[in-house]
């Protein structure tokens, strides 16, 4: 099993990944909260990994701390959710705001995420109910550190969470985010303007 990888980032489109660890090119999948949180092409990156085998392929997820990988690993195991809904969720969610809707049981805010029905929504409140404190637990061993994936939150990955929280999904956001790019900017000034770019007819 892959745990982490620390190289340099060779490309991002997300959600897709290429990180060249000592001349080999892995790719990967990564969630949107992630991808917001990584550097620029070429910089230094240390991600936690998880390796989905499947009869036709073998899929290499990337997280930016252990907390979401221990998420994405724990909603694989709920009947019903698959790598792709849960990289979905962890899209449309921190692990802290993820904690907040189990133990409130919203509903609504899960079924808000891509490919995320009402019932699935309700087993996985159910079936996480119970083992949900143990995601935001302490952790044990150290991250691997990186410039821009351990640290602080940067503007944009704040804005990601501020326009998630207003009700827009993921694939929205991110179209908003990019219409409102432009380096230098505060969240408070990418939110005004993907606010601004909705309003748009």
């Amino acid at each position: 099993m892959i745990g982490f990888l620390k190289g340099r980032l060779a490309a991002k489109q997300p959600p897709m990944l290429l990180v060249d660890v000592g001349g080999v090119g892995y790719e990967l999948e990564a969630p949107m909260s992630t991808g917001y949180g990584l550097p620029a092409a070429g910089e230094p990156v240390a991600l936690f990994t998880h390796l989905v085998v499947r009869e036709d392929a073998h899929i290499l997820y990337g997280f930016g701390s252990e907390g979401e990988r221990r998420l994405f690993r724990a909603l694989l195991k709920v009947s019903g959710v698959g790598p792709k809904i849960a990289l979905g969720i962890l899209s449309g969610s921190s692990v802290e705001d993820f904690v907040r809707i189990i133990e409130s049981e919203e509903v609504a805010m899960l079924t808000r995420i891509p490919g995320i029905g009402r019932k699935t929504a309700e087993r996985v409140i159910i079936e996480m109910r119970d083992s949900v404190r143990k995601l935001s637990a302490p952790l044990a061993g150290g991250e691997p550190s990186a410039a821009g994936v351990a640290g602080a939150p940067t503007p944009q990955s704040e804005a990601f969470s501020a326009l998630i929280a207003l009700g827009y999904k993921p694939p929205e956001v991110t179209r908003l985010l990019k219409a409102a790019d432009e380096p230098g900017l505060s969240t408070t000034d990418i939110i005004r303007r993907a606010l601004k770019s909705a309003a748009k007819p």
